[in-house]
């Protein structure tokens, strides 16, 4: 509207003001939203790597394509030396690069036929993931040609890194790692479990907010290929946070504005080692000799002079597998699921792509994934407990009976189908409003027991005690009926051991009645202690290693019932003999630390790069919430080498509220101001904010990479 001078005289001062003050409100707004769209086409047009002040990198990609070269390009500025490591390994060639120590990694990969394995993957990919997976590693080769001053001379040799290379570790890692891995080959019964994790899911029924929350909280190795990428990716059709394993090209562990999920490891047997008789050059089959099938392969080893001595490896494989071992007229083949999952990457994927529970359902139904609980949340309030995996179809026998060495020869033992989605452990919405999986078989994931047992075939998981670390999740959550998103980070943090809440009742009377001096004092500093595993928790060491030797399968009076799977084992068996155990226990922690109470965090520590931290929370088996593994470290101290080590916290409000934590810090680079940035946090039980919009990233922006 234009003013005269006229109009303007017939029109009061008050309200003339007031429409010039309005006019320029108006030209205010004009110019924001022209500048906005100017800055919005300009983002279109390039892929950006926002970093925040923990490192964490923001991918605004342009397309699918863009955002993954940036992934690429973020993984190398963050962890290039590790992640090119760990492609040099998954190839099969590390001692080639690096000498003797990696023989035995590149003999497990040839076996288990990791790289031929690779090409035949990447074939099998749709063609846009195929173009996806490209530029993933186009971004990793990118970033080492602009910087090569960052990149250890030593891993150089690993460059360039090819589509394959991806794949040949996503192999490594989930099939030849998590599912079986040369140690537990060696040692096959028992059959020891993959490292573990915490899954939470609350519906909005059991939430203070009224919205549903998940927690996301794995328990891996501080290191290797076990170290956890936090990231956010955004590009048209997906906005996600989360976390994923370093070198893989996709988020494992995520959350968007809709729906969320984590895993953890279930109790899955994805592997079988089958016993052959060995006859005629082969081996017996249904009462006929069957030949091998042979592969050749030369590994080269690096010496210390730089040379290479080169050598033949021969690798021997019957019907059910590669052979691991042969001895006494006998040879042990190995059988593992998930050898056509070429589709893994693209499931995480579309996983992350989802907008609800229908849509994430139908990317499961794909069972590309291999294995790991699937813990589920989302806006509209729904929650779901998945027991993922392939599971062979089985024609005889239970869990237990799975878990030893299967006769090989006959052709009753060896599957060949694996169970459909359908058939598969699953509980969504259940009538308690929470669930849990603390690497517990699904049939405790809640209580009222929700996933029957009987209605599953017996080799499916196995029915036994649930541990302690699993009843403290459960009963934190069936005792809270109005649990606040606060709330969940607190008990996320708890460090109670349910061993001792188990057995100091009748310890501590015992050694005050039966025990000597040294018991009778170790018994007081034991009833003076908080139960608890925290930094500045005295008596917690005392009892630590005098339960380090228990055997928990005799050591109760009343054994774990499947009816009572929260409050028991209970009772001390035998009083006499673990008197006898606290004082000489107590003789070991006087003489070793000058007192028999001394706190926890003087004994067990945080170490990370330069940091060294008191610790709180330790081992699972002492039924801690909040796991920490520790090994010694010849001084009469412990420090913390596994554990909590990637946390998100989500409740799906509008907009979500979420809080995460990568403990060792988002980078290991030396040249990185974030190695170990996150232990301070770590040891306050604090977690940081996430910050997912662009006004936030912006406000706590490090640098900004334009690709």
């Amino acid at each position: 509207m234009l003013f005269t001078a006229k109009t303007q005289l017939d029109i009061p001062l008050v309200w003339q003001k007031r429409l010039r003050s309005l006019l320029s409100f108006l030209l205010s707004i004009i110019f924001t939203l022209v500048v906005s769209s100017q800055t919005i086409s300009f983002a279109a047009k390039n892929t950006e790597i926002l970093w925040d002040t923990y490192g964490i990198p923001h991918i605004y990609g342009n397309n699918a394509q863009g955002a993954f070269r940036a992934f690429g390009w973020a993984q190398m500025q963050s962890h290039g030396n590790l992640l090119l490591r760990l492609y040099g390994q998954a190839r099969g060639r590390a001692a080639e690069y690096w000498g003797e120590e990696y023989l035995d990694s590149d003999k497990w990969v040839l076996t288990m036929g990791v790289p031929k394995r690779a090409k035949t993957w990447y074939q099998a990919q749709s063609p846009a993931f195929q173009s996806y997976i490209t530029a993933f590693v186009a971004g990793i080769n990118a970033y080492a040609k602009k910087h090569p001053d960052l990149i250890d001379p030593e891993v150089k040799v690993v460059l360039p890194v090819t589509p394959e290379d991806v794949l040949s570790h996503l192999q490594r890692v989930l099939l030849f790692t998590f599912i079986v891995d040369p140690e537990r080959v060696a040692d096959i019964t028992p059959k020891e479990s993959a490292p573990g994790s915490n899954g939470w899911a609350i519906a909005p029924k059991r939430s203070a907010s009224g919205k549903a929350m998940l927690l996301a909280n794995p328990h891996l190795p501080w290191g290797d290929l076990f170290l956890w990428y936090e990231a956010q990716i955004t590009a048209p059709g997906i906005d996600a946070y989360g976390s994923t394993l370093v070198g893989i090209p996709v988020l494992a562990i995520a959350f968007n504005d809709n729906l969320g999920w984590t895993h953890t490891v279930n109790t899955h047997d994805g592997w079988d080692a089958y016993e052959l008789k060995l006859q005629n050059e082969g081996y017996l089959l249904d009462g006929k000799v069957r030949p091998w099938e042979t592969a050749n392969f030369s590994l080269k080893v690096k010496q210390k002079n730089g040379s290479l001595r080169e050598q033949i490896f021969t690798v021997k494989s019957s019907v059910h597998g590669p052979i691991v071992n042969t001895k006494e007229g006998k040879a042990i083949a190995l059988c593992v699921v998930g050898q056509n999952s070429s589709g893994v990457l693209e499931q995480w994927w579309d996983m992350a792509r989802s907008t609800n529970l229908t849509q994430f359902q139908k990317a499961l139904q794909r069972l590309q994934l291999p294995m790991f609980t699937v813990m589920y949340a989302d806006r509209e309030g729904h929650i779901m407990h998945l027991f993922n995996g392939l599971v062979p179809v089985r024609q005889q026998g239970d869990f237990t009976y799975w878990q030893g060495i299967i006769p090989g020869d006959t052709s009753k033992t060896l599957w060949t189908e694996i169970h459909p989605y359908q058939d598969l452990p699953k509980v969504i919405d259940p009538a308690s409003g929470w669930l849990q999986n603390a690497n517990d078989p699904p049939w405790t994931t809640t209580f009222p027991t929700a996933i029957k047992a009987e209605d599953y075939p017996s080799y499916m998981a196995p029915r036994g005690p649930m541990d302690f670390r699993a009843q403290s999740s459960a009963k934190m959550l069936a005792e809270d009926e109005s649990i606040t998103f606060e709330e969940m980070i607190a008990y996320k943090h708890s460090t109670q051991m349910e061993l001792a809440q188990r057995i100091l009742d009748d310890l501590i009377p015992a050694a005050q009645k039966q025990g000597d001096e040294l018991a009778r004092r170790a018994a007081d500093v034991l009833a003076g202690w908080d139960r608890q595993a925290n930094a500045n928790s005295k008596g917690a060491v005392l009892f630590n290693f005098w339960a380090e030797n228990l055997d928990l399968d005799r050591a109760f009076s009343i054994p774990w019932q499947e009816k009572s799977p929260l409050t028991t084992p209970d009772g001390l068996a035998d009083p006499e003999s673990a008197v006898r155990a606290l004082s000489a226990v107590a003789a070991k922690v006087e003489k070793t630390y000058g007192t028999l109470d001394v706190a926890w965090g003087e004994v067990f520590r945080l170490k990370y790069g330069s940091l060294d931290l008191p610790a709180n929370g330790g081992e699972d088996r002492q039924g801690i919430f909040r796991v920490l593994n520790f090994a010694p470290t010849g001084d009469g101290r412990f420090q913390a080498v596994a554990g909590d080590s990637y946390v998100a916290a989500v409740e799906f409000s509008q907009p979500v509220k979420a809080k995460a934590l990568t403990s060792y810090g988002n980078a290991t680079q030396p040249n990185s101001s974030h190695v170990g940035d996150q232990l301070q946090l770590f040891a306050r039980q604090q977690l940081r904010p996430v910050w997912r919009t662009r006004q936030e990233i912006t406000a706590h922006l490090e640098e900004r990479i334009v690709l």
